[in-house]
């Protein structure tokens, strides 16, 4: 719809309503009922519709048609996913010895420390192959001879970074590796 002189108009972000006295260019100058006048942009503004074509046009709508206008247009809701999580790794490796064995039953401390290490190498290593970016490796709180093994076995590879993993959803007995893919050795 094109606003010409004499039409009723109304501003769209503001409760002015007036009679369009001049237009020029994009400029469209109004006169409220009080005589004020008040210079606004064409698309600033709307033209008023009387109550008689307001009621004209929801008497006269077949409502069915608009129910079916609606059902056919319902979007598909798509799971929202929580930016931490989006960037949450996604392999996760539990040291903890009864996950690894069925019994500790004759193993010394040494035998699960080994175990343990022999376990968390050979689930780096895979992720490495398999170019997984990152890696939680559980280890619990303890003492922290597996956490300093860990460590260690950690600062033998040039293409890996390690760090404390996220504590709200691993606790303090969690460590996070990065496996940075083009690195040279």
């Amino acid at each position: 719809m094109k606003i010409q002189i004499g039409d009723t108009v109304e501003a769209i972000d503001d409760a002015i309503s007036g009679t369009v006295t001049k237009i020029d260019g994009k400029n469209v100058f109004i006169e409220d009922e009080d005589g004020f006048e008040f210079q606004f942009e064409a698309t600033e503004l709307m033209l008023k519709q009387s109550k008689a074509d307001i009621e004209t046009a929801i008497y006269n709508t077949d409502l069915e048609s608009v129910k079916r206008e609606k059902e056919d247009k319902k979007r598909r809701s798509i799971p929202k996913v929580n930016p931490k999580e989006r960037q949450a790794p996604k392999f996760v490796v539990d040291l903890h010895i009864h996950h690894l064995t069925d019994s500790t039953r004759g193993m010394t401390n040494f035998d699960m420390l080994n175990l343990q290490l022999d376990t968390a190498r050979g689930q780096l290593e895979f992720a490495i192959r398999q170019r997984i970016p990152k890696v939680v490796f559980i280890h619990g709180v303890g003492e922290g001879v597996l956490r300093q093994e860990l460590e260690t076995l950690f600062g033998r590879y040039n293409n890996v970074e390690h760090y404390d993993a996220d504590y709200k959803t691993y606790g303090l007995g969690a460590t996070e590796v990065r496996i940075f893919q083009n690195v040279e050795a």
